[in-house]
């Protein structure tokens, strides 16, 4: 299940305008997220809140094996509350558990001052979080120094962790056709730089950004397909263990605009150690999306594949109070009366009830009608199966006020104990 913190970490992103789809990091991030998905071990409960518009927290225990936890801070220089839902019982499913997202709109900055109307230079972020028993210590700092260039640091500290732990630091530059990131780890020197640049789709300049707003297209064949092109690459190397690496990849996506069926196939290679993977992500129909990885080694011609789902249930049927019908009305016909049946009729339609009478039963109905029009989705349903016959299962929905993540890890090999890994994970907000 996505973290709570995570979460508030994207809120804080959209309200300050910065792209994380306008990365190379994140080339791979749909497929991953269909066939990669972290299934929970034993039992952890979280209870997080965001307290103030700018100030959120969570807290977390967890059994497998000890008894574990971790106590989580953030703080955002912007308010958050109105680009989130804190309240679990409230948050979009969706919004939350699914996998297939859509590409975000490029921020396109071209010319001075190069900004966008949703930037905020100035704008920062502070996170940390404290695991134990075994004190271990993980930070964040976050700053957008101007409109294209942002800087990160990230630590984790702790006794057990080679030379006492390790820090990050990275900066982004992201004009929207094209973003370079280059970073420095303390964990054997390694210095780094990868970028990506976009075209076709709304990264061909502004008049295509306004048409794929408007949602207008020129041509068939945006008609037939609109997306945007991503191909990019990275070059890293450690300064102490003398060696290093690179891979090139590229990667189509259709837009929200299009109009046909929602995909994202990516192409990814290392030539130095001869690795090719190629994946495809489809959003197969309204409730599911299906994606696919293929991987190959030219040198050793070893071979990987996997797939997964992803499916979406809708709500049971309402109970009679919150439908607000009578209760023999299953089938949306009414309850007919004796002399209805006798005559093989319908009752006369009944006189729908006025707003105000629906106030006057202090407010239940219209709050039960906008929390159903906004929990399209009860829960999903995601599995995977990969070359070596393992499979994982999740189920993520809402018990009430509770998010939860049920899920286990199944190996065919072994029949007399396919169960690998099994557990449930518990989430309220507020």
């Amino acid at each position: 299940m996505r973290e709570f913190m995570d979460y508030v970490h994207s809120a804080f992103y959209d309200a300050t305008g910065w792209n994380r789809d306008n990365s190379y990091a994140a080339l791979n991030s749909t497929a991953d997220a269909l066939l990669d998905f972290q299934t929970p071990r034993g039992l952890r409960l979280t209870l997080a809140s965001l307290a103030s518009p700018n100030f959120a927290t969570s807290y977390q225990l967890g059994s497998v094996g000890i008894v574990d936890g971790s106590i989580s801070y953030l703080y955002s220089s912007v308010p958050l509350q109105a680009l989130l839902t804190p309240q679990s019982e409230h948050v979009p499913l969706p919004e939350l558990l699914r996998s297939f997202r859509p590409l975000a709109p490029l921020p396109m900055r071209e010319g001075p001052p190069f900004r966008t109307p949703k930037d905020e230079p100035g704008s920062s972020l502070l996170y940390g979080r404290l695991y134990l028993p075994q004190s271990l210590l993980e930070a964040l700092v976050v700053r957008r120094m101007s409109p294209a260039l942002q800087v990160q640091f990230s630590a984790v500290s702790g006794a057990h962790l080679r030379n006492g732990g390790t820090a990050v630091g990275m900066a982004q530059y992201d004009v929207g056709k094209y973003a370079f990131e280059g970073l420095a780890s303390s964990d054997g020197g390694l210095l780094g730089l990868r970028g990506i640049y976009n075209f076709g789709g709304d990264a061909e300049g502004a008049s295509a950004a306004d048409a794929s707003k408007d949602g207008i297209d020129t041509s068939t064949e945006r008609e037939r397909v609109y997306g945007r092109f991503s191909t990019g690459g990275e070059i890293y190397y450690g300064t102490l263990n003398k060696s290093g690496g690179i891979s090139l990849g590229t990667r189509f996506a259709t837009l929200p605009t299009h109009k046909g069926t929602p995909l994202s196939a990516t192409l990814t290679m290392n030539p130095l150690m001869g690795n090719i993977s190629a994946s495809y992500a489809v959003v197969a129909g309204s409730h599911c999306s299906l994606a696919t990885r293929m991987e190959f080694n030219v040198f050793s011609y070893e071979s990987a594949w996997a797939v997964g789902m992803e499916l979406w249930r809708k709500p049971f049927a309402r109970t009679v109070e919150e439908v607000g019908v009578d209760a023999g009305d299953v089938f949306g016909i009414g309850r007919r009366s004796f002399q209805a049946k006798m005559e093989w009729r319908l009752d006369d339609p009944l006189e729908k009830p006025t707003k105000g009478q629906k106030d006057g039963e202090g407010g239940k109905e219209d709050g039960q009608g906008e929390r159903e029009e906004r929990e399209e989705y009860a829960g999903v349903l995601k599995t995977r199966l990969d070359q070596n016959m393992r499979i994982g299962v999740l189920w993520e929905g809402r018990v009430k006020s509770l998010l939860f993540s049920l899920g286990t890890g199944i190996d065919l090999r072994k029949l007399d104990k396919p169960f690998r890994t099994l557990g449930l994970e518990i989430q309220f907000s507020s």
